[in-house]
């Protein structure tokens, strides 16, 4: 799994379903001018630029892992400070921040419990941490049908849901063991329209996150197989991917 790729890769990838997500986590927060918030795994900015319509950039700030993201973020959100670094260790004071949010994150957390246990230090007493996950588990998420395909040929493969989260109701009880109040878990919805079959593929050869690791590991010819064996799962062109993302809310 590799998330070390340009960020136009990931915008192709998973961007397209990241931008109809954050308003609607910023909203889930109750974001609003006059807070400093914190976007933790920012990837590419598709969060921090939601959040910077809400307050001053100076009051936003946002850390990712990895360094191409962090370029990106940095040169898409002037005046935000933009820092390279895990969840896990988050280089802030307690307290700093008035929500801490994280997109499409707490799957990829090392230590989910130990990230969003960060996220709640340097969030005031009071404040909100809120995430979102893609519903994996429940066949739900963007990449259901890529997934579906893939065991089609290949039962033994390795797929995204056991990443944490994944499962309903499991992202409420990670809020909890990392100390939060007042959890709630919902559901959010994001819907993207492929106007072609080739459009909905292609990014999944661009290396990016687990599936674009198992597409790389291919070669032309299962490459073609699985391409295929997608494209019966699929409607036909254009067609729209709705994607439910498990949401928890907690205060700290």
């Amino acid at each position: 799994m590799s998330f070390a790729v340009p960020a136009d890769a990931y915008d192709r990838f998973m961007g397209r379903y990241s931008v109809l997500l954050s308003p609607q986590l910023a909203d889930l927060a109750g974001v609003r001018a006059g807070q400093r918030v914190l976007d933790v795994g920012c990837g590419p900015g598709a969060l921090t630029a939601e959040l910077v319509k809400r307050v001053e950039p100076a009051a936003a700030s946002a850390v990712d892992p990895s360094e191409s993201f962090v370029e990106a973020a940095r040169s898409r959100n002037p005046g935000v400070d933009v820092r390279q670094a895990a969840a896990e260790r988050l280089p802030f004071p307690d307290g700093s921040f008035d929500a801490a949010l994280a997109q499409l994150v707490v799957h990829f957390m090392s230590d989910p419990v130990a990230g969003l246990t960060e996220m709640r230090r340097v969030t005031r007493p009071g404040g909100v941490v809120a995430a979102c996950v893609w519903d994996h588990a429940g066949g739900q998420g963007p990449l259901s049908a890529f997934w579906d395909a893939v065991h089609d040929l290949d039962e033994s493969a390795t797929d995204e849901s056991r990443l944490a989260g994944s499962t309903e109701g499991e992202l409420a009880r990670l809020f909890e063991a990392a100390g939060l109040s007042e959890v709630e878990e919902t559901a959010l919805w994001a819907g993207v329209e492929h106007p072609t079959f080739e459009e909905w593929w292609q990014p999944f050869t661009l290396g990016v996150g687990p599936a674009g690791a198992y597409v790389a590991r291919l070669d032309d010819e299962r490459t073609t197989q699985l391409r295929e064996r997608c494209r019966l799962r699929l409607p036909e062109p254009p067609f729209l991917l709705t994607a439910r993302a498990w949401t928890a809310r907690g205060l700290a």
